[in-house]
């Protein structure tokens, strides 16, 4: 039996080492060195938490810790995203399995009845053959790195989807404390319009007391039950929001959430303080930009392929094997038998069409430039605007404390003045609207100064922490 349709198969894998891909330069980043500086930005230090944390470390809140842990088991956005890796991860062995030739076994064997007639003896003709062949079929020898190019193409759409798949992880995990935080503040605004409520309607039943006694006017007795109308809207409105908050909360984490955890009021040390870094930390550190960097890497080694298309193409099907008539003698010496057959395919005309997929091949590269520098001007502008609200809500949640405190001594003396008689219903009407107002804007801006440092954690890139990235860890050479 000969052995030179292996020996050709050897040398073809040897020589399969040619590559068009063109050499990949990283895009400048189009963004400066430096965030913005100025009065509305914090003093941009290094290390506001401990290096090396992560979510855990950032959210202090226990119950928000569950609730984030719960949805990255149960959300099932994020289960599609992780079993869309695992499809572009067998994409990808698909592909690479072309450069290696697929060889196969067969064993084949038939018996046919021959009439007379047809052997022209005039005696029926029983006709058997064997045989048993090992070879490969129709095995591309990768000259011009074709094979290989789809093959680094195919490696590249992989790691972009691990990259939007920890996209889409850290998304879930700001969601779900936005969310969280949402419900939170919704629930201590139920609370203080309850409480509201709950004066106004003591206000009113002073107010009709003293009407009756003929003290005050009717007019008194309309603008206090105006006021309790007002907060019995705002009550049903709460009781809405807090409702939706909840269901909104559930959808993320992907499973029931218990609605007796305790409505604590929020606090500014819910959260950590991230680290801002330097705007190259990003390149770095956001999958979305790392996605953006692997599709322009796939468009690249795709212009590889585009330019081997120019190129002959040669493939190979060759066997050895053995055949005989009879079953007993299909390993008997002399019954050997091989099959070499090489093809090679030249492009000579095609109407220009290898040269419009190479110049379309080039322009998707152009485009995925494109996007890629404009991931990173969206994720600088995304920590630009963080660190922004970063002070200026500090700065809006002091004056906010401080508005409460002296809307609180205005509503202390215009009740007591009205009670005395100095002052009409009208001051302490208005009095108490200032400070459910004045309550109402402290819950919303700490509520916006968390979820500002939230979008920022978010706009970082997440964990700040060097992270081996799975789909790395897992590239075959």
């Amino acid at each position: 039996m000969s052995k030179s349709p292996l020996s050709l198969v050897s040398l073809a894998l040897m020589l399969g080492g040619c590559s068009l891909i063109p050499d990949y330069q990283q895009p400048a980043a189009p963004v400066g060195a430096q965030y913005p500086q100025g009065p509305a930005y914090a003093t941009q230090a290094t290390a506001f938490a401990e290096q090396g944390a992560d979510w855990q470390s950032l959210f202090h809140d226990p119950e928000l810790q569950t609730l984030i842990r719960s949805a990255l088991v149960n959300n099932r956005d994020l289960r599609v995203a992780a079993l869309n890796v695992e499809a572009f991860q067998a994409q990808y062995r698909i592909q690479r399995a072309d450069l290696f030739p697929a060889v196969s076994a067969t064993g084949a064997g038939s018996r046919q009845r021959v009439p007379g007639d047809v052997t022209g003896t005039g005696k029926a003709l029983i006709k058997s053959s064997y045989s048993a062949t090992l070879g490969v079929s129709a095995y591309e020898l990768d000259f011009f790195g074709r094979v290989r190019s789809l093959t680094e193409q195919s490696m590249m759409s992989y790691l972009a989807t691990e990259e939007a798949r920890r996209s889409a992880q850290l998304s879930l995990v700001a969601n779900v404390a936005g969310a969280y935080l949402t419900w939170r503040a919704d629930q201590e605004l139920l609370a203080l319009t309850a409480k509201t409520l709950v004066a106004d309607e003591e206000s009113l039943r002073l107010t009709t007391r003293s009407a009756e006694a003929g003290k005050v006017s009717a007019l008194d007795v309309s603008q206090a039950r105006t006021s309790v109308e007002t907060a019995r809207a705002n009550l049903a409105r709460y009781q809405r929001q807090v409702a939706q908050d909840l269901n909104n909360l559930t959808l993320l984490v992907g499973t029931q959430v218990d609605d007796s955890l305790p409505a604590r009021p929020l606090a500014s040390d819910l959260i950590a303080q991230v680290p801002a870094g330097l705007p190259s930390d990003l390149l770095q550190r956001r999958p979305d930009i790392l996605q953006a960097e692997y599709q322009l890497k796939a468009a690249n080694a795709n212009i590889g392929a585009a330019r081997a298309a120019f190129f002959p193409s040669v493939s190979l099907t060759a066997n050895a094997g053995t055949s005989s008539l009879e079953l007993a003698g299909l390993f008997k010496g002399g019954s050997g038998s091989w099959a070499f057959q090489p093809q090679i395919n030249l492009p000579i005309f095609n109407a220009g069409s290898l040269r419009a997929s190479l110049d379309y091949a080039k322009l998707q590269k152009d485009i995925t430039i494109a996007q890629y520098e404009k991931s990173i001007q969206t994720a600088f502008q995304e920590v630009a605007d963080g660190l922004a609200a970063r002070q200026t809500y500090s700065d809006q949640l002091d004056a906010q404390r401080s508005l409460v405190e002296a809307t609180q001594d205005y509503y202390r003396m215009a009740e007591h003045r009205y009670r005395t008689g100095v002052d009409s219903n009208l001051t302490f009407l208005d009095a108490q609207r200032s400070l459910f107002s004045a309550q109402q804007g402290l819950i919303n801006d700490r509520l916006a100064q968390l979820i500002a440092e939230v979008n920022l954690y978010t706009a970082l890139g997440g964990s700040w922490k060097a992270e081996s990235n799975p789909a790395l860890a897992q590239r075959a050479p």
